[in-house]
């Protein structure tokens, strides 16, 4: 369980520098800031969600479908690692 409450932690770090990014692009926006500036912003923000859902979906794989404990080379921890670099770069 502690493990599953460090990884929330984690997230939630996450989650709340991507709020300060929405921020900033809404603070630019009403403050008409150049459009390259903003479409920045946006493409930051756009990247550190993709990061979020990409450690969501990696810390599910890891504690809740593989067993914790379970052979790094066995056949499922293999497909499991390789599904996680196919989501990771989907996600860029």
């Amino acid at each position: 369980m502690a493990q599953t409450q460090l990884d929330k932690d984690k997230l939630l770090i996450r989650v709340r520098r991507i709020r300060g990014q929405v921020d900033a692009i809404e603070r630019a926006l009403e403050s008409e800031a150049d459009f390259k500036d903003r479409l920045q912003l946006m493409a930051a923000c756009r990247g550190a969600l993709s990061g979020l859902m990409a450690e969501a979906i990696e810390g599910h794989l890891r504690f809740h479908v593989l067993a914790p404990r379970q052979a790094r080379n066995s056949l499922q921890a293999e497909a499991a690692e390789e599904v996680i670099g196919v989501v990771r770069s989907y996600l860029k």
